[in-house]
């Protein structure tokens, strides 16, 4: 089985973050590799990911960093595969917001598609409905995942309308 996402992180501190991509991926029944790569302290091993994933057969790669946030951007700048790239808030951010801007605020001509602050999960989501492009298996799955959320919705709504201790609540 070969890897079809790689989640790569600027530290391992990343990672309580990172793994909600993983969960989602998982669940999903999509194979992928977990990396923790620096692009200011091992620049050097970045690129021989980059090399190695688009050998490998990845397709979508997530990249989540703190701080300056750098690593989605230079992976961006290596590689035609989507990147996807997750601000971490971590012990030197700026509550998030240099991560955020650092990612989000890339050239023209290296797109790194951005998720919300800590929002990994929705870095797997994106990464599956990429995928579900080219496989339609992934797409089923990616359809019954959509429709279970409409279903919690719906539930939560049932469960609203049950409340009964206010006294000018009408629905």
């Amino acid at each position: 089985m070969k890897a079809l996402v790689s989640i790569v992180m600027g530290s391992t501190s990343d990672w309580p973050i990172m793994k909600k991509a993983a969960e989602i991926l998982e669940s999903h029944q999509i194979p992928f590799e977990v990396y923790a790569l620096s692009a200011h302290r091992t620049p050097e091993k970045v690129i021989e990911f980059i090399d190695s994933a688009t050998k490998d057969g990845v397709k979508v790669i997530i990249a989540g960093a703190g701080g300056a946030a750098h690593l989605p951007g230079v992976i961006a700048a290596y590689t035609t595969l989507p990147v996807i790239g997750v601000p971490c808030r971590s012990s030197i951010s700026i509550d998030g917001w240099d991560s955020i801007l650092s990612i989000l605020q890339m050239p023209p001509g290296i797109p790194v598609a951005t998720v919300g602050l800590d929002n990994a999960q929705n870095a797997g989501i994106l990464a599956i409905q990429i995928l579900a492009l080219i496989d339609e298996s992934i797409a089923e799955t990616l359809k019954e995942y959509k429709e279970s959320l409409k279903s919690k919705v719906i539930k939560a709504n049932e469960e609203l309308s049950k409340i009964t201790e206010f006294k000018y609540k009408v629905n």
